[in-house]
């Protein structure tokens, strides 16, 4: 089992960036994937970004460019770089971690760290 918990989101004023980070219990290496989800008022669930185990990284057409995710499997500890923020990046971010467990998988979720972007 794995157990993930966010930390560094916060207030910040349009223009300005974030780094989240996401650190894990249990090893990350061999997770099929790591993800960030973010969830705003009146809107639905979204994923922002993914990184996968091979490395390769895939993100929103509303994030592309400004947000960056990267991992750290040494630290157990997954990151979203999070530049040129804008009111609209407004929500509680989840971070999320694919585990393999054949012959499917499982999904593990923190508790979420809350993102304000000010205009």
């Amino acid at each position: 089992q794995v157990q993930l918990v966010e930390s560094g989101g916060g207030l910040v004023q349009a223009g300005g960036s974030l780094r989240l980070s996401c650190a894990a219990s249990g090893s990350i290496v061999s997770a099929n994937a790591m993800a960030w989800y973010r969830l705003a008022p009146g809107k639905q669930r979204e994923l922002v970004a993914e990184i996968t185990r091979r490395g390769n990284t895939g993100y929103a057409d509303s994030v592309k460019g400004r947000f960056t995710i990267s991992r750290d499997n040494a630290k157990n500890t997954v990151y979203l770089q999070m530049n040129s923020l804008k009111p609209e990046d407004t929500a509680v971010y989840y971070c999320n971690a694919v585990m393999p467990d054949w012959p499917g998988e499982l999904h593990y979720w923190g508790q979420g760290t809350q993102v304000t972007v000010s205009s």
